[in-house]
């Protein structure tokens, strides 16, 4: 035709010209067509239940209009195939088995804690803040199944066999060393109590919740026979890998969604266009809350590409003066951090030299790490958001980055209090204290007892921390705004909730209780008591304080991050664990390993007590024989999964590219149909003119 626009080869976009993507569409469409899902219609529903699959959940996988897969159902039913007695009992096994889990998956979804909630936060605030509080629902399930272990296995047992069980008793440790009391003498004052609940000593010392407590029971019988100790050692190590299994089986469902929207804005708008929408939302509530929610994720695409536009069009000039603030903000960012740990160090160090006080005074002695701490996790990550906003980064990639110094000085600083007290625990700076006991038991009589209240005292503050804010500061700040009309009121307006330091908040508190679960048992539990109190206080101060994020960031990512954070929290505590376990000497005062050189040690004292038969199959297992093969047998299922995931990336990658293809042709058709259509209107109205 004369008005067909002449076509170029390649594009100056980088895109292939029209006719080669015309000619990649019909390679594409001949192979999609060949790929296609076929229905057979002439199969019976015995032939597809020999096949492994049933009639219904492979109609309803195929892309086909409602009506048809009506009459493709209606054409099964009808046919009345022949089978046996045996082929129909397995048609009628599978389809029950089928029903029973639809209806277990309904059922259980009623008692998925905090559902409505969640749905109501995220239609009105958007996805990231409903990340964080799916994130905050799945450390109170954590904690709480984390307690049901340790419960079962630690505590349960001990309080059953205390008085039944025997235990040994340390007549070669010197005198010295196995000196500890920590009873009150006399009588004591009724706010004594108080303090030894905020401080962790006193009657709460010498009580289940810490690690000098438990004894180093064994029952033994001719039918039944329990460790202590072992079962110690035993559960707090299952309670890591507990914890690690449920992290990384998180990570694996958020990184599959961060992996089909592929980090980019296409993809993942392509998704909340086509597939976002729930059908099933009834009442004009929900369907406002889902339009919402929906606005959100777009309003984040639509930033996140404005971002890339304009980091595209700068100069080589700008370019140059941007990375050059970056890494001048990044060398101020790190040196606040290092500050912070200087000042943390210093209040460790003052408060093991006041902890003798008592009262009101030592009870601030014994919380000043934990002020010093909160202090500097509050004010530095500040002053480090200010930072990385002026580092113009794109939003998601904002909150990663605050996210990043957040994490290193909220668990380094959890470090530093750590390697401060351990220094006086083993006498780094004066080995003449620890000659006699290993351990400095003039100070620490029971040192598992006092790491542990370390770590009470730092998740309860939070706590109280928390709560505080809320009804200090959060309050008092939305009435201010709400009813006092001066600009200065306006200026400061309501609080966003900042998703990145509440983020950190858990993943400081999760890796506070993770650390100290070896010498406070119960702290699982205490923990998702507080997760579950700050739950209702966030969501409060949500609703009445906060106002929608002017910012928002994506939650995909974001929620893959988190977890990401979360597993180094993890191993953190899981190095302070190895190093409690097997370098430093128990306690021979207190404890179920008071007689061992190290924690460590009732291991394979306990393996040489079994008998011989299982003696020589751990050895077995541990020998050459076992594990070389097992070694190679892990390797090869790793790169069978490798090739498969390199293989699915390959075929991600090649729809998006036919997906590119397809527009650009829709966009060619498009631009010669208004062509078209400008050619045929223009005699028509010429002829309109004349008459």
């Amino acid at each position: 035709m004369a008005f067909e626009p002449q076509r170029q080869g390649s594009s100056s976009n980088g895109y292939p010209g029209d006719q080669q993507s015309l000619r990649l569409r019909r390679v594409s469409t001949q192979v999609s067509n060949q790929n296609a899902p076929q229905f057979n219609w002439t199969s019976t529903p015995a032939e597809k239940d020999e096949k492994g699959s049933s009639g219904p959940r492979e109609l309803r996988s195929i892309p086909m209009p409602m009506a048809l897969k009506r009459a493709v159902r209606q054409v099964q039913q009808m046919q009345v195939p022949v089978v046996s007695s045996v082929d129909s009992w397995k048609r009628k096994k599978t389809r029950f088995l089928l029903k029973l889990k639809e209806d277990v998956t309904g059922f259980l979804v009623f008692f998925t804690p905090w559902r409505k909630s969640l749905q109501k936060i995220g239609g009105n605030f958007g996805g990231g803040v409903h990340s964080y509080f799916l994130f905050l629902r799945f450390l109170v399930v954590l904690n709480f199944v984390s307690f049901l272990l340790i419960a079962g296995f630690v505590l349960i047992p001990s309080i059953v066999f205390r008085s039944v069980g025997s235990g040994l008793v340390n007549s070669t440790a010197p005198e010295n060393c196995t000196k500890y009391d920590p009873n009150p003498q006399g009588l004591v004052v009724f706010y004594t109590y108080l303090l030894d609940v905020l401080s962790g000593t006193g009657f709460m010392e010498y009580s289940y919740l810490f690690y000098g407590y438990y004894n180093n029971t064994v029952v033994e019988d001719s039918n039944f026979s329990y460790n202590i100790p072992l079962a110690y050692v035993f559960t707090a190590a299952f309670y890591f890998a507990f914890c690690l299994i449920c992290i990384t089986a998180r990570m694996g469902t958020a990184a599959r969604v961060a992996v089909a929207t592929g980090g980019s804005t296409v993809g993942s708008y392509s998704m909340i266009v086509f597939t976002v929408w729930n059908y099933s939302c009834l009442g004009d509530g929900n369907t406002r809350l889902k339009q919402k929610n929906i606005h959100y994720r777009l309003q984040v695409d639509l930033e996140e590409e404005r971002i890339k536009k304009q980091a595209a069009a700068l100069t080589l000039r700008q370019k140059l003066f941007l990375y050059t603030l970056r890494v001048f903000m990044g060398v101020v960012a790190f040196g606040l951090i290092i500050g912070a740990f200087w000042c943390i160090s210093l209040a460790s160090n003052f408060s093991q030299q006041n902890s003798g006080k008592e009262g009101i005074q030592g009870l601030f002695f014994q919380y000043l790490p934990s002020i010093v701490i909160t202090t500097a996790n509050f004010v530095v990550p500040l002053l480090c958001d200010q930072i990385a906003v002026r580092e113009q980064y794109a939003p998601s990639t904002t909150v990663i980055v605050a996210l990043l110094r957040a994490v290193f000085l909220r668990l380094v600083s959890l470090a530093v209090l750590l390697f401060t007290l351990w220094s006086q625990i083993t006498c780094y700076t004066n080995s003449e204290e620890c000659k006699l006991c290993q351990y400095n038991y003039q100070k620490y009589p029971c040192w598992e007892t006092r790491v542990g209240q370390e770590m009470y005292k730092l998740t309860l503050f939070d706590l109280l921390i928390n709560i505080a804010v809320l009804v200090l500061v959060e309050f008092p700040r939305r009435i201010v705004v709400d009813h006092w009309s001066s600009k200065l009121a306006q200026w400061v307006g309501r609080q966003e909730f900042v998703v990145p330091s509440n983020v950190l908040g858990l993943v400081y508190g999760q890796t506070v209780v993770w650390t100290g679960a070896l010498f406070c048992p119960l702290l699982p539990g205490i923990n998702a008591i507080k997760f579950v109190i700050l739950f209702y206080c966030k969501k409060v101060t949500l609703f009445y304080n906060c106002q929608p994020p002017l910012k928002t960031f994506r939650s995909t990512t974001s929620a893959f991050f988190f977890l990401v954070v979360l597993l180094f929290g993890w191993g953190l505590a899981t190095l302070v664990m190895i190093y409690s376990l097997a370098a430093i000497h128990p306690s021979m005062a207190c404890g179920p390993f008071r007689f061992f050189p190290s924690i460590w040690s009732i291991v394979p004292t306990s393996f040489y007590m079994l008998s011989k038969t299982s003696q020589e199959f751990l050895f077995f297992i541990g020998s050459q024989a076992f594990s070389v093969p097992l070694f190679v047998l892990s390797c090869v299922v790793m790169f069978y999964f490798i090739a498969l995931c390199s293989v699915y990336g390959k075929n991600v990658a090649l729809l998006r590219a036919q997906l590119k293809l397809e527009g650009r042709d829709k966009q060619f058709l498009v631009k010669q149909i208004a062509e078209l259509s400008q050619k045929l209107q223009i005699p028509k109205h010429n002829e309109e003119i004349e008459d």
